[in-house]
């Protein structure tokens, strides 16, 4: 039998989603301390966030305006020494009901809320060598950062570069206007600030964290927004003519685009052959920054670093490709398409190039993160050689439970036993961009009543390997099974932790039977990011049916030995 000691429960929970006594509409760095606590008490070892890096105008935490810079809304104001608790319950007291209770996070009041008081705090500080010495150490990113921030207010707020003044839109011209506007020596020091504030506070918490036995878990999207800092100001890592993506996925039932094109997210494509000349600084100094506030990190979409499939357009034209023929686009784009890059897996040659490729670029990585733990988000077009590659580095990979299936005796599939994991790898039911185990066994309940067969036998499908995987018993018909409740949670929470990986996470919304999601990829707006839980962190550990959920995960987690 294997040794049980390294392996770990984690929890999702996007920092934004939490709730405590004093938040100003979003969730901060003080409801995630609020959470380590609650880890503590009941066993959970990590808390899987999602990207914290600074957002723009959509606040999707997957399409950063910096690879460094932290998003100024996560910060607990009450623990910034120029503002104080007194200053953000005063605050507080005039807020509406539906800014601090409504369901939904309302970023943009939020966002110019916090924003206001961290300018005041800014007035009152009158300097330290710490932050001195914050700026001297970090300039390599921080001077383009601010400057960055600086030119975004001289256009209302606005990221998009291509759009700004010509004066500023090139980027000699953009170092030269800075320098010489009036002003922008005591903006670049404020946004300079800020971002000492952020650090410092995730810095400590990751510190106290880790004292009391919880990791924290942050995450690196593959790719970095064209509307950045970084892509701004550092243009020669990335080729501007071509956006990375996904392959066409007929998944996506309510988008055409992606079931005829696939997803096209926009992101520049890196130059590797530029990157590599400076043995790859770029990505050794965004892991290095990471590592500064996480003790493990997941890369989005590690798929990436092999191949990733690309895009000869922009996502706004998107709507005007959907109708074309692959004949019409082609003459709209010079003979490109989009495809695999550097190379598709057709042959044995491109394979091993795109493998050879994947290795260089991961061990940079692993060099940067150090002692820092990897995981890689390995989900979707899978190559045939990318996981036994990332086992071999150590790089644990995902297991989706219900997608991990073997032929039976029988002729049907199966799923693998849990017990026959990987111990190399990461288990769970869902990411952020799945439904909650909840919903989803709800959802193929109601799909076997479809109109389309292939959706019905679908969901019948994934709710017998769901209940094969589980233990739960199959009804005789192989047909009618049973309405999602406690008993059907606890077996599924319970073969979850119980197998071999070395990780195994649910979401936060898992552990109390919810069904809201985080967010639905292929949309825009909406509830997309903005899902807030419907209690405090402190409640968590109050109210009885949650102190129950709670214990119950707690003894599942020691049971399993994690």
């Amino acid at each position: 039998m294997s040794d049980s000691s390294d392996k770990v429960a984690g929890v999702l929970a996007p920092v934004t989603s939490l709730r405590h006594g004093g938040d100003l509409g979003i969730g901060d760095v003080g409801g995630l301390r609020e959470l380590v606590g609650w880890a503590v008490e009941y066993g959970v070892k990590v808390l899987q966030l999602l990207p914290i890096n600074e957002t723009g105008a959509d606040n999707s935490p997957y399409n950063a305006i910096s690879s460094v810079a932290l998003e100024p809304s996560l910060i607990d104001l009450s623990s910034v020494p120029e503002i104080g608790p007194e200053r953000v319950a005063e605050v507080r007291a005039g807020l509406s009901d539906d800014l601090l209770n409504g369901d939904l996070v309302n970023y943009e009041e939020a966002k110019i809320l916090k924003r206001k008081l961290l300018e005041e705090g800014f007035a009152k500080f009158t300097g330290s060598a710490e932050f001195d010495a914050f700026c001297e150490t970090e300039k390599g990113w921080l001077e383009n950062y601010t400057k960055f921030r600086f030119l975004m207010d001289q256009e209302g707020g606005r990221e998009t570069w291509d759009l700004w003044n010509i004066n500023y839109q090139d980027v000699d011209k953009a170092h030269d206007f800075v320098a010489k506007k009036q002003g922008a020596a005591d903006r670049l020091r404020y946004y300079a600030w800020v971002q000492w504030v952020a650090f410092t506070q995730w810095r400590t918490l990751r510190e106290e964290s880790g004292a009391r036995g919880v990791k924290l878990m942050g995450d690196i999207p593959i790719g970095i927004s064209y509307y950045s800092a970084d892509v701004f100001f550092e243009r020669g890592g990335f080729d501007l003519s071509w956006c990375g993506g996904a392959p066409p996925e007929t998944v996506f039932k309510d988008d055409a685009f992606t079931q005829k094109w696939g997803q096209n997210w926009g992101i520049p494509a890196y130059r590797w052959d530029l990157m590599e000349k400076d043995d790859f600084a770029w990505w050794r100094r965004r892991v290095d920054k990471l590592t500064d506030v996480f003790h493990i990190f997941r890369i989005d979409h590690i798929l990436g670093f092999y191949r990733i499939y690309s895009f000869p357009w922009r996502p706004q034209r998107n709507a005007e490709f959907l109708p074309l023929t692959h004949e019409e686009a082609a003459e709209k784009t010079g003979g490109l398409l989009p495809g695999f890059k550097p190379f598709p897996d057709d042959t044995e040659e491109q394979c091993a190039h795109n493998l050879a490729c994947g290795d260089k670029y991961l061990k940079a990585v692993q060099e940067a993160a150090g002692d820092g733990e990897v995981v890689g988000e390995d989900l979707g077009a899978v190559p045939h050689y990318v996981r036994p590659h990332l086992e071999k580095v150590g790089i644990a990979g995902f297991k989706i439970c219900h997608w991990e299936v073997q032929q039976g005796d029988d002729g049907q599939e199966h799923p693998i036993p849990g017990g026959d994991y990987l111990r190399c790898s990461f288990a769970t039911y869902a990411t952020h961009d799945h439904p909650t185990i909840a919903a989803m066994w709800e959802e193929f309940r109601a799909n076997q009543a479809s109109e389309d067969e292939d959706e019905r036998v679908g969901a019948a499908w994934n709710l017998r390997v769901l209940s094969e995987f589980s233990g739960l018993d199959l009804p005789e018909d192989g047909w009618s099974f049973r309405g999602f409740d406690d008993e059907v949670k606890t077996a599924l929470l319970k073969a979850l932790l119980d197998c071999n990986s070395r990780y195994a996470a649910l979401m936060i919304t898992d552990i109390y039977g919810m069904t809201e999601r985080f967010n639905i990829p292929g949309t825009l707006g909406g509830k997309n990011w903005r899902i807030r839980m419907p209690f405090t962190v402190a409640e968590m550990s109050e109210l009885k049916n949650l102190k129950r959920d709670a214990a119950e995960l707690k003894q599942l987690i020691e049971a399993a030995g994690r």
